[in-house]
């Protein structure tokens, strides 16, 4: 155990009476002003100054994720903020607490996915697609033959294809950093057919971990870049709750539709 005076390392910030430091830099010569928020983010995860590259791929993710709309976590946030607008913390908290297994949640499952089944090869990673699509075809195999799902796979809004995954394909391809996890979820993409008997599409929050991924970004960590992309949408929703109000018609609706049925009736 710590003593009260020992000292408790960190490689990320640290204050005095005149300065405040930052990943070893001056926060107010060397990054105010000269690091975008995306950059600092990686920085912060990664403790090296990502490339260009890196960065470029990593906020197209954040971009992706932000917002899709009226989803339940948007909801949930604007309903929250409508019966505690003193509590913009509790809003946005509510939100981000909805990031699971079937919004947001996706990007790590996904990630995680990709990474457990590219850890079978033993560090022989394939090279062509054809020996992509055999592994691919090996994971969703036994995924269809356990009844687990393919995180990735299919959308309830864009049924014939996301509109976010040949996009960041495109810009990973661009900065060079399309790799083995992104190449894995191609090929899923390319052979499920074959095991579910029907096409889904790649949905945005696959493609995003794949591409977190390929970033060498932990696993464990890739449903927290999600929730950091989604804070700003759901940010947007409240500023626009402010201005356009929805939330109690939402609620209205709900409860003035609210119909009583006897817990002994049939299903």
């Amino acid at each position: 155990m710590t003593t009260p005076h020992g000292s408790y390392p960190t490689s990320l910030g640290t204050s005095d009476t005149d300065t405040i430091r930052l990943l070893g830099q001056d926060l107010t010569e060397d990054l105010m002003g000269k690091v975008g928020f995306g950059e600092l983010a990686l920085w912060l995860v990664t403790l090296r100054r990502p490339t260009p590259s890196e960065v470029r791929v990593f906020e197209a993710v954040l971009v992706a994720l932000a917002d899709h709309g009226f989803t339940p976590t948007a909801i949930a946030a604007r309903l929250t903020y409508l019966s505690a607008p003193e509590s913009i913390q509790g809003a946005l908290a509510s939100g981000l607490l909805g990031g699971g297994s079937r919004f947001l949640g996706v990007t790590e499952d996904c990630g995680r996915f990709l990474a457990d089944t590219l850890a079978t090869v033993d560090g022989q990673l394939p090279d062509a697609d054809a020996d992509f699509d055999a592994l691919a075809l090996t994971a969703v195999t036994k995924a269809r033959a356990e009844r687990r799902l393919v995180p990735g796979l299919g959308h309830p809004v864009h049924k014939k294809g996301d509109p976010r995954t040949p996009v960041l394909l495109r810009i990973a391809e661009e900065e060079g950093l399309r790799g083995p996890h992104l190449r894995l979820f191609e090929a899923i993409g390319r052979v499920h057919p074959q095991v579910l008997g029907r096409s889904l599409p790649l949905n945005g929050a696959g493609v995003c971990g794949a591409a977190l991924a390929d970033l060498g970004l932990p696993v464990d960590l890739l449903r927290g870049f999600a929730l950091l992309a989604r804070t700003a949408g759901l940010l947007g929703h409240l500023a626009e709750e402010r201005r356009q109000p929805v939330a109690y018609d939402v609620y209205m609706s709900v409860d003035r539709n609210a119909a009583y049925v006897s817990p002994d009736a049939p299903a």
